[in-house]
């Protein structure tokens, strides 16, 4: 062997370019510009993480009273602590809590087994009417023994919940018809379904929940009304359904004219050919920007605080009106964004995985 094969042979990579100095040498110090930026973000972490630690955890108090918090220099999770029933549940009886939060656990189970696509059948769309219809008992009573809660007392993160699940879960459809409507042929449909799509996406949320909630009683026949919070999921429901609609539009105007002649070629009608050929390629399409557009549905719940609906963050508020407790809005506030997060999370991270197992 010469020495030009055994040095090519036994050649080795510099020390710095292989592990966590070759990782850290790549990827933040590989020129001037990246290692000038990775030092000022080092700094501002140095300057900022330190004391959020101290402040959130080493010198925060969790069960005290408003009173002991005033004198320390830490959270005050106390507020949380203290007043978690009120935030989570609202107004809801105290000793029938158990019903909401069995309601929550009931929709969350629901949610986490529909995430297996290998279980989406008819028995799941079963057990979701079978899981609502106890949800709404649950929440409601009046029926096997269980005392009637009016829906004036519901309240906190069922509420949240309720509004948001519901609302995505009837918006979705309605927008998937709507978008149909708007590329349909005939010119009544199409006109309808374009004003309808226009009209809504050119006011706010929080104009159609007032309309909801002032403007429609007055349009009822007197001595029939209509609960507040189903008013309102309507209101949601009609707003997020005409952006879906758009969304689902754009994936519709993705896929080639070339699939709706080989679903002709082989007999199928307009329905068939949207049920098995169209709508499941632009369904998958159109996934990251459906998602998108559910979570800020989720997010726009809260508006519902301006036509007094105590969901999660009017309860928060709630509590940040109480004399004891005022002053501690940013440890509030912070645990009330983990929620949403957690929530969005879930939304984004269940999307991502759809998406790879669609990808084939």
């Amino acid at each position: 062997m010469t020495n030009d094969k055994m040095a090519n042979e036994y050649i080795k990579p510099p020390v710095t370019s292989v592990g966590i100095l070759g990782w850290i040498r790549t990827n933040l110090f590989n020129g001037w510009f990246n290692s000038f930026l990775t030092i000022i973000i080092l700094y501002f972490l140095w300057k900022t993480v330190p004391p959020f630690v101290k402040w959130a955890f080493v010198d925060s108090l969790w069960n005290t009273s408003g009173a002991e918090c005033l004198s320390s220099d830490g959270a005050c999770w106390s507020v949380i602590y203290a007043n978690i029933r009120f935030i989570t549940f609202g107004f809801y009886p105290h000793d029938l809590q158990w019903r909401p939060l069995l309601a929550m656990i009931l929709l969350v189970s629901l949610l986490f087994v529909s995430r297996n696509r290998n279980y989406w059948k008819k028995s799941l769309a079963y057990a979701w009417l079978a899981g609502l219809f106890c949800m709404g008992l649950l929440m409601s009573g009046g029926l096997f023994g269980l005392s009637q809660v009016e829906s004036t007392e519901w309240g906190g993160l069922p509420l949240t919940l309720l509004l948001s699940v519901f609302g995505l879960t009837a918006a979705y459809p309605l927008g998937i018809v709507l978008a149909l409507g708007r590329r349909s042929e005939m010119p009544a449909i199409k006109t309808v379904c374009i004003i309808y799509i226009e009209m809504i996406r050119g006011v706010p949320l929080i104009s159609l929940l007032f309309m909801s909630a002032i403007i429609f009683p007055l349009f009822l026949p007197e001595g029939i009304t209509i609960n507040k919070i189903l008013r309102a999921q309507a209101a949601i429901i009609l707003f997020t359904a005409a952006y879906v609609a758009e969304v689902v539009r754009g994936g519709l105007q993705a896929i080639s004219l070339g699939q709706y002649e080989a679903a002709d070629s082989l007999g199928l009608n307009y329905y068939q050919t949207m049920r098995l050929v169209i709508l499941p390629q632009a369904l998958k399409i159109v996934i990251p920007p459906s998602v998108s557009v559910l979570i800020s549905a989720f997010k726009d719940t809260s508006l519902v605080v301006i036509i007094a609906l105590y969901d999660v963050l009017k309860t928060t508020q709630s509590v940040l009106s109480d004399p004891e407790w005022m002053g501690f809005s940013t440890e509030a506030y912070i645990f009330l964004s983990l929620v949403y997060f957690l929530c969005c999370f879930f939304m984004s991270n269940y999307s991502r995985r759809l998406e790879k197992e669609l990808d084939v």
